[in-house]
């Protein structure tokens, strides 16, 4: 018994077969047992790191003292880089949404593309209505806009979703502020910068084959109505005052005049400008890295606007007035607004940071290092390994979140060991984040969301969306492996 603990600790061999068993372990609790994936994260973590004989006071600090422990360490780590992106991400999200700003561009897009360009127009309207918004949000505020364009081209329900929806994923997947892209920049040490790059770069061909090309030829081919219940839209409140505004309790006794609400849409172009204020800051910090000296104070303008949470304060501030206090909105009501879209974070952040700790035992470990060693001895360079552990997580248990901070965290040994530039690095993310939307099928939430929203039979969604999927999965990485073979 205490050779085989040996053998399991201390060769190549027997770590890998530790790490095989602890992903085996961990897909077993999501996939069979039904914990929440952070929940299962943490336990098996926790299990990997005593199996492989970590020190308890390495593991979990000592009572005195935990600031230095791989628990605190792999949740404060990734936490601290990525809970204030994406919070202020879901905020400016949020504040685009409630403005009326998908509705704003759905319409430009149909003018600008008329009706047989219309899948094309919305297929745009995924790919920029999603870098501020949620996958499963992009959903729920765009498919109304689909069933409308879709029974006015009079042709299938599929020919207009699966653009939008390529546009939606490969935003998810690739770019910041989403939760995979931003917790891989602090996994891999890579800036968000490049990984906006790389994601527009990687992405985009990704997104042409699977959501133009492919969604034509598949929406052409299989056939599916819009039910006429999909079209009912339940009329919305508004809130109506005179001219001269509604008189309200001023909260001392007396009454004052409430500004009135402005209920006309924004601009497209003000829409389009609020969403490309940080990733113009952003690339900007980039660049100027690149190009000026490191003592310039250019540099140290561009750097501090250029941090991502700064950037992206800068664009919520700015939506909070554009698009609320000056179109009527309380101070009160963004507050409201704010709380609402942040109560789903909690679990997202919980998720990445239980995946940051048990890629940090693995890691500490040593697995790391003896995934590197037979990678060499096998000639597999590190993005397609990346690739292949990104695609396997997700196909198992189907969540893209968990696949990318689990993969990062099993990759980022082997990329510090090695000198990579920040653009191979960024590739690198790109392949993980290619293998976290494969083959969605129906241990996905997203597949069922998807069949439900667009009145789709299991059968139909794996013809369309799941495909959709894989495409857009493997032409990303192509580019990726094409680009870090000529840069590496």
């Amino acid at each position: 018994m205490g050779a085989t603990v040996d053998w399991l600790r201390t060769t190549t061999p027997g770590l890998l077969v530790l790490c095989g068993l602890a992903i085996a372990v961990l897909l077993f609790a999501i996939i069979k047992v039904k914990l929440e994936p952070f929940i299962a994260l943490l336990l098996t973590g926790l299990a990997l790191a005593l199996a492989a004989g970590l020190p308890v006071s390495k593991i979990v600090g000592t009572a005195i003292k935990a600031g230095d422990s791989i628990l605190e360490t792999g949740f404060g780590g990734i936490l601290g880089h990525i809970a204030v992106i994406i919070g202020l991400g879901t905020v400016l999200g949020a504040i685009l949404e409630r403005s009326g700003g998908a509705d704003v561009l759905t319409g430009k897009l149909l003018n600008l593309f008329g009706e047989k360009g219309a899948p094309v127009a919305m297929g745009l309207l995924g790919l920029i209505f999603g870098i501020p918004v949620f996958f499963d949000i992009g959903i729920f505020v765009l498919a109304p806009l689909i069933y409308v364009a879709a029974k006015r081209g009079g042709r299938s329900l599929v020919l207009y979703a699966m653009p939008m929806l390529a546009g939606l994923s490969m935003t998810h997947a690739f770019l910041p502020p989403h939760p995979g892209p931003v917790a891989l920049g602090g996994l891999l040490g890579v800036s968000l910068g490049w990984l906006i790059l790389m994601g527009f770069v990687c992405g985009i061909p990704g997104f042409i084959a699977a959501g133009i090309v492919w969604g034509s030829y598949i929406g052409k081919r299989i056939q599916v109505e819009v039910p006429d219940e999909f079209l009912v839209r339940k009329d919305e409140e508004k809130e109506t005052a005179p001219d001269e505004g509604e008189r309200v309790s001023d909260g001392t006794g007396g009454v004052a005049t409430k500004r009135p609400v402005t209920t006309t849409p924004p601009s497209v172009g003000l829409i389009g400008a609020i969403i490309a204020i940080p990733l113009v800051l952003i690339l900007g910090a980039t660049f100027g890295t690149q190009l000026l000296d490191k003592n310039s104070q250019l540099l140290q303008v561009l750097t501090f606007f250029g941090t991502p949470a700064v950037a992206l304060l800068i664009a919520v501030l700015i939506a909070f007035y554009v698009l609320g206090v000056r179109r009527g909105s309380t101070v009160q009501e963004l507050s409201e607004l704010t709380a609402e879209s942040l109560r789903p974070v909690g679990m997202l952040l919980l998720v990445v940071g239980a995946g940051a700790f048990f890629g940090k035992v693995i890691s500490a470990t040593g697995i790391g290092t003896a995934l590197a060693d037979t990678m060499s001895a096998a000639g597999l360079p590190v993005i397609v390994l990346a690739y292949i552990i990104s695609c396997g997580l997700r196909i198992a248990q189907g969540s893209a979140t968990v696949a990318i901070v689990t993969t990062g965290g099993i990759v980022a040994p082997l990329v510090t060991g090695h000198d990579y530039s920040q653009m191979s690095i960024a590739l690198i993310a790109m392949a993980i984040a290619a293998g976290s939307i494969i083959l969605s099928h129906v241990n996905d939430g997203g597949f069922w969301i998807i069949a439900k929203f667009f009145n789709m039979s299991v059968k139909q969604t794996l013809q369309t969306w799941t495909v959709l999927e894989t495409i857009l999965s493997v032409v990303s990485f192509a580019v990726a492996a094409v680009l870090f073979a000529i840069v590496s």
